[in-house]
């Protein structure tokens, strides 16, 4: 079992690249989101690998980190989810959104990767939920965000207004997220304020 190639990178076609160790090329397939990150051709490339065998082929996935890697074994646990489709999603939602996309079962963007249905996005989002935390650095507030778990409701009330002010509901989860990491204890008026103030950055950066 191939677990990590370290190499040159030989050459990229479509989702594949080339890994040239020590001589021996091997064909690995990969994100959008991976691809994107990668150097140019003829440097150095390390890649996680996650090996399927089946019994005409034997397909190598390959990752530029531990936590893209563990998304795509998760996605993958759900029917319906190939590796091409985790793969597909990996390339459209980074970790962190895709994080805050399952948290704020938000089913839309989800359908924003090829390969991803509304009954597929309902599923997924549906069976990943209570495997969320693992996957995050701050569970507290997005626990908070999803049960409602601050005083008054108040991160789930103010979810709700950014959604009513026209903004998706993963922007309104990772706002209002964000925003409660911040201050646990804000009422509505200050978490509405502070989530409006943090979708304002990204929407500048």
């Amino acid at each position: 079992m191939i677990g990590k190639l370290t190499g040159m990178l030989d050459s990229i076609s479509g989702s594949h690249v080339l890994l040239d160790v020590n001589g021996v090329g091997y064909l690995v397939t990969c994100s959008a989101r991976t691809l994107r990150n990668m150097g140019t051709v003829k440097s150095g490339l390390s890649l996680r690998i996650e090996t399927h065998v089946r019994e005409d082929a034997i397909n190598l996935y390959g990752f530029a980190d531990a936590e893209e890697q563990d998304w795509f074994r998760l996605l993958t646990t759900v029917q319906g989810v190939g590796a091409k489709v985790a793969l597909a999603i990996l390339g459209t939602l980074s970790p962190d959104q895709l994080a805050q996309v399952i948290a704020a079962q938000d089913k839309a963007a989800m359908t924003q990767a090829d390969g991803v249905g509304p009954k597929l996005a309902l599923r997924i989002v549906t069976e990943l939920k209570d495997k969320v935390p693992a996957f995050i650095a701050k569970p507290v507030a997005l626990h908070a965000v999803t049960t409602g778990e601050t005083p008054n409701s108040a991160a789930g009330d103010a979810v709700s207004a950014l959604i009513n002010l026209g903004y998706r509901r993963a922007e309104a989860f990772g706002a209002v997220a964000s925003a409660a990491r911040q201050k646990p204890a804000a009422k509505l008026d200050e978490l509405i304020r502070m989530s409006l103030a943090e979708l304002s950055r990204g929407d500048a950066a």
